[in-house]
This record gives C-alpha cells, sequence and structure tokens, in this order.
C-alpha cells in the first residue's frame, strides 16, 4: 500500500529574514542586509534566549536595514583610524591644497587626541558636544571649535555614504555657536600712517595694493609681471599663491621639522588658478599705483643685478631679495610687524580687504562694481571677461577716478620719489 506523502513545508524565499532553534538551545535570526564586497550576500546574525526576542531583533535589525542602512561589514574602524584614512586618502586627492590644509589641522591637532579612541559606530552626539565644549574650555575659539565640527561631520557623512556608519552623530550633534564677527576697516588715518610706514620698507607696493585693491592675499602674492599692464592700467588677477610644504631631503637625520631642513624639499605647487570665473577678474589700477609699481619693478631690478647667480627668476612682483615667491607666512608677521610700527590697531590681513571694498563703496563706485574688483560677484559680462576684453581697460572693472584727496594730501616719501597716497580705487 503506497504511503502517503508529506505535505511540503513552504520555503522562505531568496534574501528573507529567517529565526530557527538552535542545538545550543538558544534561538537564531538570520537577516540579509545587503551585498559584500565580493558580490556574497551580507547576512547578520542575532541571538536570544527566547523567539520572542530574537523576532524583534531581527524586527529592528529589518527597520535599521529599510530605514537608515546597516553598517558594512568588515575592517572595524576607530575615531582615529577613519579620520586619518579619509583625509589622506578620500580628501587629499580630491579637495585643494588650502582646504586640506584646514582639514588637517582639525584632524590632526583637535579631533583625534580628544576623540580618536572611540569606536566610529559607537561614536554618539553626546561625545561631539562635550569635546566642542572642552576645546573651548582649553582656550581653543569658537571659529576653531566649529571648524572641527564642519571637518568631522564631513568625513563622517563619507563613512555613512560607504556604509561605514548608519548614521552620522556629527549631524544631530549641537555644532559649536560663533558669534558673527563685525569687521570694522580701516579709518583714512590710520590707511596714511599705514602707508607711510610701508613706505620705509621693501615692497611698498604690497601693502598700497591690499589697501587700494583689496586683493587677497594669495592673490597679490600670485602676481606676475605678465598680470601687469602699465599700458591699460590694469592687473589682471588669475592664480593665488599656495603655502609652501616640504618634505625632508636629509631622511629625517638633521632632527627638524620639514620647512627648517638644510636639504628640505618642496612638495606643493607655487600657485594655483583663481577657483571661480568671477575670482579671475582684469583690475583697473590708478595712476599713482602704476607709478608706485614701476619705482618698484625698477627696484626689484637692482636686487637682480646685486644677487647676481643667487637670483632665481620666476616673474612674480613680490619677491625675496633672491627672487623668490614671498611665504604667506612670512608676509602675515611683515604686516603685523608693519601695524605695530605705524601705531595702528591690530588687525588681520583680510581686513585691508574689507578697508578697500568699503573705500570703494563711499566713493560711490556701483555695488556690482565693486563685486567685480573684488572677485565676489558673477563673472564679467562677455567681453569684459579675463583674456577676452578688446578695449585697453576691461569695462566694468575700473572705478571712478578720484582724487588722492579721499586719503589725505600729498607726502613726501622717505626715499628719492614724490609719491601721491592712492584712493583704493
Amino acid at each position: 500500500m503506497a504511503q502517503p506523502k508529506k505535505p511540503r513545508t513552504s520555503r522562505q524565499p531568496n534574501g528573507a529574514s529567517s529565526i530557527y532553534l538552535g542545538k545550543d538551545g538558544r534561538w537564531h535570526g538570520r537577516v540579509t542586509v545587503g551585498v559584500r564586497d565580493d558580490g556574497t550576500p551580507d547576512r547578520r546574525h542575532v541571538s536570544r534566549k527566547t523567539r520572542a526576542e530574537v523576532t524583534k531583533a531581527v524586527r529592528d535589525l529589518e527597520k535599521q536595514r529599510d530605514s537608515t542602512g546597516v553598517a558594512k561589514a568588515g575592517q572595524t574602524w576607530t575615531v582615529k583610524t577613519w579620520l586619518t584614512h579619509w583625509a589622506e586618502n578620500i580628501a587629499a586627492p580630491s579637495v585643494g591644497e588650502n582646504t586640506i590644509d584646514g582639514y588637517r589641522v582639525a584632524v590632526y591637532h583637535h579631533l583625534i587626541p580628544g576623540l580618536g579612541a572611540h569606536r566610529l559606530e559607537k561614536l554618539e552626539p553626546e561625545h561631539l558636544e562635550h569635546f566642542y565644549r572642552k576645546m573651548q574650555a582649553n582656550g581653543s575659539s569658537a571659529g576653531t571649535a566649529h571648524q572641527a565640527h564642519r571637518t568631522v561631520r564631513t568625513a563622517l557623512n563619507e563613512a555613512v555614504r560607504r556604509r561605514h556608519l548608519a548614521t552620522n552623530p556629527a549631524a544631530i550633534a549641537k555644532a559649536p555657536k560663533v558669534e558673527e564677527e563685525e569687521v570694522e576697516p580701516y579709518t583714512i588715518e590710520e590707511v596714511q600712517r599705514l602707508l607711510l610706514e610701508a613706505d620705509k620698507h621693501r615692497n611698498t607696493a604690497r601693502w598700497v595694493i591690499a589697501l587700494a585693491l583689496g586683493l587677497r592675499q594669495g592673490e597679490a602674492l600670485g602676481l606676475k609681471w605678465e598680470d601687469v599692464d602699465f599700458e591699460a592700467g590694469v592687473v589682471l588677477v588669475r592664480r593665488g599663491r599656495l603655502r609652501p610644504r616640504y618634505k625632508h631631503g636629509c631622511g629625517d637625520k638633521c632632527g627638524r621639522k620639514p620647512g627648517y631642513c638644510p636639504q628640505k624639499v618642496s612638495v606643493r605647487r607655487e600657485t594655483k588658478d583663481t577657483k571661480t570665473r568671477a575670482g579671475k577678474r582684469p583690475v583697473g589700477v590708478p595712476e599713482e599705483l602704476l607709478k608706485l609699481l614701476r619705482l618698484h619693478k625698477e627696484q626689484q631690478d637692482r636686487e637682480r643685478v646685486l644677487a647676481r647667480d643667487l637670483w632665481v627668476e620666476k616673474g612674480y612682483v613680490f619677491t625675496s631679495p633672491t627672487g623668490e615667491p614671498l611665504n604667506p607666512n612670512t608676509d602675515f608677521h611683515r604686516w603685523k610687524d608693519l601695524l605695530k610700527a605705524a601705531k595702528v590697531r591690530d588687525g588681520r590681513l583680510h581686513d585691508a580687504r574689507h578697508t578697500a571694498a568699503t573705500v570703494l563703496l563711499l566713493l560711490g563706485v556701483p555695488d556690482t562694481v565693486v563685486d567685480r574688483i573684488m572677485g565676489w560677484g558673477p563673472a564679467s559680462p562677455p567681453g569684459c571677461a579675463a583674456g577676452t576684453s578688446t578695449s585697453p581697460v576691461p569695462c566694468s572693472s575700473r572705478p571712478p577716478r578720484r582724487s588722492a584727496a579721499c586719503f589725505g594730501a600729498q607726502h613726501r616719501t622717505s626715499s628719492r620719489r614724490h609719491l601721491e597716497v592712492p584712493c583704493p580705487a
């Protein structure tokens, strides 16, 4: 007699979660949360004492998978190892030199010392908020703490995107509050004192350009003589000087920092092109400043003769006595020395840029023209874009000429020339 067939049990579809009682007496659950790097299913395992407990754990894992995603299996990251990997292997090849410099300061000087030992997936918003408060209690400014917050948020966003994290705790943590800093431009009297003091030193025109044209530090230090059109009365801003970086040329035997190694080797280009079309712009130059630039060029020619074989010809407008481009850090300290010598209140070098913009507005220069001069606004209209203008002076780049009386009367300089203090236009 034929045996009756046993009823067939339905099989779970591929990829469905499963719950079963193991030989160890515990209940187990398995959930497919994605695909591994080798293409096989990424099945996660949970184990509990009762069926109800394991069912809840499976449902929670499914909910996490379907909403925010489950962290990728594999390497166990700490905050230190992830931030180091992110800064050097992910961010560095894809962002500008100045940006990665800022990231590295935040990562190596603040984030890793303060948070580096945490397991990446265990980092909580409260850890970050406590860290920001501790930074400020130890003397860091709110701006520095906020920069650390922006950096870790960016780094952890990438960890989420790559499924090393399910959510970004830095996106939840409250960022340090930064009070908006009110910029107070220098007064006319302060500008006069600065220009008089600058005339006693090398590279006088460097500071006149900062106060009169409002060029950014990198833009001024990146100027080359090929960018100066004396006939048209225009300088073309199209590159910025980068902060130099070096490595040891001695095999790290000298015991000094790479920048002070006697055999140091540069590992960074000197300049980069301006990053926006608005930043690449022609700027009209007043006649008084053109005269000063001509005198500056003559002085540089004399220095070239004196330096002989030591001179390095690179074509920069502002150089060391041997022709090398100026280091932005050295330039910053010379600005601070200039403020002290002129008995002018302390301020950032960037405040000179704000001063130029304010004076232009006070002179009645239209906002749109000021935006183009400063490199804030949209790119110049057709016929005025850098390298495309056919007129001797780019159409929107030169503000109305004003008398030098806007900065005071003429003054006799300490050297051989009679220079009118230029109006910043």
